[in-house]
């Protein structure tokens, strides 16, 4: 074959190849085009189709026609209803239940003044009305009207509660034991349904009947043993239930409804007059209650959202806590116990430490270690008294923050930092409780000081200077390492600030307490005042020399700026004061003193010893000093 021919041949294939590569691409444009066609149709009918087929014709589809298509619908992105669909679908249906609720009353009060209905006929009346309204709210369930079929059912079993309440209640037609009964078998038929259909709203209503069953069927009377059993039970199934489902909103039910019922019964039959109380029982369930209510914070749903999140892991645990506090404190309280209210105290942060070590969210790690710390802070003035409260609140903010050290040194990690900035906080708050009881100590026991320095006032102003030292010491050894990652308030060079002004000024508010007890014998005598006023000035002269030595020791600026106020406010003092009714020889003295202690102050930072001055000062013409090392190295 001629190289012609083949160059022919080529060219032939060529040119076959790209008309079936184009037929090819033209075929697949208009498979796509179709294709977008049947998904823009279904995206608008699938919807409409689905809700106005009838069942039976759904039914009697032969099974060859019934091709499953793909459920585009799922895949769109759900659409929020809007102000007016919710106000329509759900405001409208819940007032329609109160109306029918209400409608439904008024016919039975209607039928019982005229007396058209005997009682048990009422009664029966009530409870098939009831009975048929819930088995007829299935049927819009299956039509996909689920707001309307729970609305429905809401209204049926509020209609089984009523008429069961009249049979017991009013027509004395049922005894309690089979009303109870027929109350908890409606509330389990409820919470069922909740849990078959998977709807917290009828886990609400089973929950909101099971609360109305010991309203409905009150007689009374005292029945502490059989009211908390059946409360308990509740609290069991809804945490159960919140420990299973995601429906961590039944316990804004649950526990308030909780704590309502043993409100109303203690302020009721608990502290009778004159009549014996039953302390054993109802601690016990008291404990139950708490324990109850303390599960569902260890480990909360992963499927839940922040905001709901906040139920189990913040909201709930403080509450819990809070209501059993204050129970127990009242009940102990009640019955002259007094003596065991700060071992309750002691035993709930155990159990609150104890809890650390469960795996649980880090929330609710840190609120449990809040509560530990505040059951212990309670726990400290309920057990001691005096000076003793003050001594604890100031040894428990020394070990705080010593944990905090601790633990912030052994770590790097974000998260695991949560803890012991949490405990700086809380320790920042002990030693502020403990700051303060010392301020007001001569104000609060109110004794009288007859020994200066040798008193119990003086040894408690020690204490608090050496837990003060100490936290000073802790929180200065952070600073001294790489904690750059750790910025949070309050960050350990403040707390060592606040704790080096409170030491020196519980120092030398202590020792002025002490000096004018000191001279508190003499008062009124004119010589004695004199006395007392120089000492003071003297005290607070060597005081201010002694912290600016350790200023210009530590090279702290901070320390030194404190020295420089206190003698800046001595000096006024000397002055305006002290030097009014002084002799001659005392002034003298006096002037000497004060003179001699300027000096040197100013010696010292004449010298430059701590090197605040510029290093490298600009030279002046004329004056080789300046850059002769000789001379600087004389200089210093």
């Amino acid at each position: 074959m001629a190289p012609g021919d083949q160059q022919d041949e080529h060219d032939q294939k060529q040119t076959n190849q790209q008309t079936q590569a184009a037929a090819d691409l033209a075929a697949l444009a208009s498979r796509v085009e179709a294709l977008e066609r049947q998904l823009a149709e279904l995206r608008v009918s699938s919807s409409d189709k689905s809700r106005h087929l009838p069942l039976s014709r759904k039914a009697s589809t032969p099974a060859t026609d019934n091709r499953v298509a793909p459920n585009f619908s799922r895949h769109l992105p759900k659409i929020e209803g809007s102000l007016e669909d919710r106000i329509g679908s759900q405001l409208f249906s819940r007032i329609g239940i109160v109306a029918l609720l209400i409608a439904t009353t008024l016919f039975l009060k209607w039928a019982i003044d005229n007396h058209y209905i005997g009682p048990i006929g009422r009664i029966l009346a009530g409870l098939i009305a009831g009975a048929g309204i819930i088995l007829w709210s299935e049927r819009f369930r299956r039509q996909n009207f689920n707001a309307f079929s729970y609305a429905l059912k809401a209204i049926g079993s509020g209609a089984l509660y009523l008429s069961l309440w009249a049979a017991f209640q009013l027509y004395h037609l049922l005894p309690a034991e089979v009303a109870l009964g027929a109350m908890i078998l409606v509330t389990a038929w409820n919470a069922y349904m909740a849990w078959s259909q998977n709807s917290q709203m009828l886990a609400a209503y089973a929950l909101a009947g099971g609360f109305a069953t010991p309203l409905l069927l009150s007689t009374g009377g005292n029945h502490e043993i059989f009211l908390f059993t059946y409360i308990l039970s509740i609290d069991i199934a809804t945490v159960i239930l919140v420990r299973l489902k995601p429906w961590h909103r039944l316990l804004l039910g649950a526990f308030p409804a909780t704590v309502a019922f043993f409100i109303g019964w203690y302020a009721e039959w608990f502290n009778v007059y004159k009549t014996p109380k039953p302390l054993a029982t109802t601690t016990i369930f008291l404990a139950a209650f708490f324990l109850t209510f303390l599960v569902p914070s260890l480990r909360a749903s992963r499927s839940e959202g922040p905001a709901t999140a906040r139920i189990p892991e913040i909201l709930l645990p403080l509450a819990n806590a809070l209501f059993a506090a204050l129970a127990f404190y009242a009940i102990l309280q009640d019955t002259g116990n007094h003596d065991l209210q700060p071992w309750v105290a002691v035993l709930f942060a155990a159990l609150y430490l104890g809890l650390m070590r469960v795996v649980q969210p880090q929330v609710t790690s840190a609120v449990h270690l809040s509560l530990a710390i505040v059951f212990l802070t309670i726990a400290i003035p309920l057990k001691a008294s005096g000076r003793w409260i003050i001594v604890g609140w100031l040894a428990e903010g020394a070990a705080l923050l010593w944990v905090a050290a601790r633990l912030t040194g052994s770590t790097s990690d974000e998260a695991a930092l949560k803890a012991p900035r949490l405990l700086r906080r809380l320790a920042i708050a002990a030693l502020t409780l403990g700051i303060c009881g010392l301020l007001v100590e001569p104000f609060w026991l109110d004794e009288r000081i007859n020994t200066a320095f040798l008193n119990l006032r003086f040894a408690t102003a020690l204490f608090g200077l050496a837990a003060l030292g100490i936290s000073i010491l802790i929180a200065h050894r952070p600073l001294n390492r790489d904690n750059h990652h750790d910025k949070s308030f309050p960050g350990w060079l403040l707390i060592a600030g606040s704790c080096i002004v409170a030491f020196n000024f519980i120092a030398i508010l202590s020792c002025l307490r002490e000096l004018d007890s000191a001279w508190r014998v003499s008062a009124g005598n004119p010589e004695a005042d004199l006395q007392k006023a120089l000492a003071i000035s003297a005290f607070l002269m060597l005081y201010g020399a002694g912290l600016l030595a350790i200023g210009f020791w530590k090279r702290s600026s901070f320390i030194r700026w404190q020295a420089l106020v206190l003698l800046v406010f001595t000096i006024a003092k000397a002055f305006l004061y002290d030097l009014r009714d002084l002799s001659q020889g005392y002034r003298v003295l006096s002037f000497l003193g004060l003179g001699a202690l300027l000096m040197a102050v100013s010696f010292a930072y004449q010298k430059d010893w701590l090197a605040l001055r510029d290093p490298h000062p600009a030279i002046e013409p004329g004056n080789p000093s300046h850059c002769d090392p000789s001379h600087q190295g004389a200089d210093q």
